[in-house]
């Protein structure tokens, strides 16, 4: 009798799998370290003497003519994008003038407790060494400054890009800024002091409290603003906090400030001076950042979501019984299921191609995105794994969970301003693993496992598999160099310790699952010493939360996590339904039998171990969930994946009037 099927292509399923996740082992072990990113740039030594503020300007607004004052600042100084704003809907001139002070953004006196932006603020400027003075004057910059002290001038602002008045405060702004400079010798002056010129915010209302308010959710309604330094001409701007080249936070400025003056902050605050990295093009690499981000978001659902329809309608197929009987359609229908999930990758790179440069950006984003998921649709199809209904989809999660630990692993480069990335116009991560894309990472490896499990039968085998994609899992997450998510690792050893040991057969006792959460907490722990013992400008977050464990803090960051977490579930309908349908899906994919789904329960029968996965992968969401501030997201990301690549894994549905489960 010959093999069926699914039988002769399990060796091609596990020789693939194989190739697959030990490459991406090979990968991560032979990838750079911290150097990929930029966080290695020259900080200048000049003390900061002058600080123009304004508000609304943006790098499209520099131009030789029609300012030719602010172009010949940009010309002389480092240039950067800049982020104002975070957990405010909308920034406003007098949040981003405390916050030049302060080191935190937002009002101090009107944050929510759990914030974690101290009450009162504390003016760091008065640990400078000598007197600031604070005027909107721009005759009174020479005077002061001949008198040692630090300026800082409150330049006029610009309105919205529909505001017809824009261009008249565009040339008052640089004549402003030209007034200032001319008692200095000019902008091109070789004994010009230190300048920074920032914009501190996208607006300056007339009423600027009608505006303000604070959300669990990042804003992505306001610009990146632009960002000087003369003392770095030529190079692209970037921090500590960013580690992005050409991307810096107005939290920075404080912080570059004090550094120049060989001055400490009064206590913690998350900025970090500005550096330089060497550029061809500062200021276009400043445009192309503030560009992408402005264009993204409206990109983002055409481009990714023509591309997922194929697999809405792949699942229609797949699991409508009238549909999957016929052999044919069925086989569409699991293909086009089995690469949507490609789009989440290729989409996390996109800005490889510069596509915001297009006349139409939201169609060239569509055409990367389209290309990319075709290219690796042919390497997910067209292999011998293609024979086992487990084929296609283990290779698919396989690429979706690889494509983002690799892209992760080498510096975040690509993910900036990307669909799915790093959005710097929110603020809330710039680099490494936020918690969607881990929560994608997570239930993708799980995927590969349960699909390479059907040809990998051993206890052995099984457990060896395991721990090696957990640590190369949990190696990336963690990693200063790389992900640098605390959260994550808590989540990702007790999720693949768990897998091991229910696929191990060993009978699963309490302390084990005791001993695999402390073994987490430990991991981390480890890790974020180890990136502590780092310059300050150096750290990552887990670096950062040895701080806060040192200053007392451990309490205030708990909390306020817990309330971010508990505000997204309460604040946002879509959330909130999500994960509603998540705690319902995770206890029906635990009892298929009980709720009568046969297909699922078919799968268990015939692949057993398919139920052992789906219980750590409950496990992993649920810690994951508890342990990050954005936890919903997370939950959402896993339960996208799993509904995509689930449903092909199941057996066909049974002939009209049959009631005997079948076998894979």
């Amino acid at each position: 009798m010959p093999a069926s099927p699914a039988r002769s292509a399990s060796p091609a399923l596990a020789r693939t799998l194989r190739v697959l996740l030990l490459a991406l082992l090979a990968a991560l072990a032979l990838l750079p370290g911290a150097s990929a990113r930029a966080d290695g740039g020259a900080e200048a030594d000049a003390p900061v003497r002058l600080v123009i503020a304004t508000a609304g300007l943006t790098w499209e607004d520099i131009d030789a003519e029609s300012t030719p004052t602010l172009q010949c600042l940009a010309d002389r100084s480092g240039g950067g994008a800049m982020n104002t704003t975070s957990t405010t809907v909308v920034s406003t001139k007098r949040q981003g003038l405390e916050t030049l002070h302060t080191g935190y953004r937002g009002l101090a006196e009107e944050a929510p407790r759990t914030s974690g932006i101290p009450t009162p603020p504390t003016d760091q400027w008065e640990q400078l060494p000598g007197e600031v003075t604070e005027t909107d004057d721009p005759a009174a910059v020479a005077g002061a400054l001949q008198d040692g002290d630090v300026v800082e001038l409150i330049a006029p602002s610009v309105p919205d890009h529909d505001d017809p008045s824009r261009e008249q405060a565009l040339t008052e702004l640089d004549g402003a800024v030209a007034a200032a400079l001319e008692e200095l010798g000019g902008c091109e002056a070789t004994g010009l002091p230190r300048t920074l010129l920032v914009s501190v915010a996208a607006t300056d209302p007339e009423h600027p409290e009608e505006v303000e308010r604070t959300g669990a959710v990042a804003s992505r309604t306001v610009g990146l603003q632009v960002a000087m330094d003369t003392a770095l001409p030529g190079q692209a701007l970037t921090s500590g906090a960013t580690k992005q080249t050409g991307v810096v936070m107005i939290t920075d400025v404080v912080a570059t400030v004090l550094s120049s003056h060989d001055a400490s902050a009064d206590g913690l605050i998350p900025g970090q001076p500005f550096r330089g990295t060497d550029s061809d093009d500062a200021q276009q690499l400043a445009w192309d950042r503030s560009e992408a981000a402005r264009l993204v978001d409206a990109a983002t659902v055409p481009a990714l979501g023509s591309w997922l329809a194929l697999g809405v309608i792949g699942l229609v197929i797949v699991l409508v019984p009238a549909l999957a009987r016929r052999r044919c359609l069925a086989a569409v229908g699991r293909a086009l299921a089995a690469v949507a999930p490609l789009a989440l990758p290729v989409g996390l790179c996109a800005s490889l191609v510069p596509w915001w440069r297009a006349d139409s950006p939201t169609l060239a984003l569509a055409g990367v995105v389209w290309g990319g998921c075709a290219l690796l649709s042919v390497l997910v199809l067209a292999g011998p794994w293609r024979r086992s209904r487990f084929g296609p989809v283990g290779v698919s999660a396989a690429l979706v969970a690889g494509i983002i630990l690799a892209e992760s692993a080498v510096g975040s480069r690509l993910q900036l301003s990307s669909p799915l990335g790093a959005q710097p116009i929110s603020g809330g991560r710039f680099y490494g693993l936020s918690n969607h894309l881990f929560g994608m990472v997570l239930a993708a490896a799980m995927m590969a496992l349960l699909c390479l499990f059907t040809a990998v039968r051993t206890p052995r085998a099984r457990v060896l598999w395991t721990v090696g994609v957990g640590l190369a899992v949990a190696a990336v997450c963690v990693a200063p160099s790389m992900g640098a998510d605390f959260g994550s690792g808590l989540a990702t050893v007790p999720a693949f310790g768990l897998l091991a040991l229910l696929v191990s057969g060993i009978r699963l006792r309490v302390w084990h699952v005791l001993a695999l959460g402390v073994g987490g907490a430990a991991a981390v722990l480890s890790v974020s010493f180890l990136d502590w013992l780092r310059p300050p400008e150096d750290r990552t977050h887990l670096g950062r939360f040895i701080d806060e464990l040192l200053s007392g803090e451990l309490l205030s960051v708990i909390v306020r996590k817990l309330a971010q977490n508990i505000a997204m579930a309460t604040g946002y309908w879509a959330l909130a339904l999500v994960l509603v349908l998540a705690v319902l899906a995770s206890i029906a994919i635990l009892m298929p039998r009980r709720l009568r789904w046969r297909r699922l329960a078919a799968l268990d029968a015939a692949q057993p171990v398919a139920h052992r996965v789906r219980i750590a992968l409950v496990v992993g969401a649920w810690v994951g969930y508890a342990v990050n501030d954005t936890g919903p997201v997370l939950i959402a990301a896993m339960l996208g994946i799993w509904l995509a690549l689930l449903p092909p894994t199941l057996p066909d549905p049974l002939p009209a009037g049959r009631t005997t489960e079948q076998r894979v």
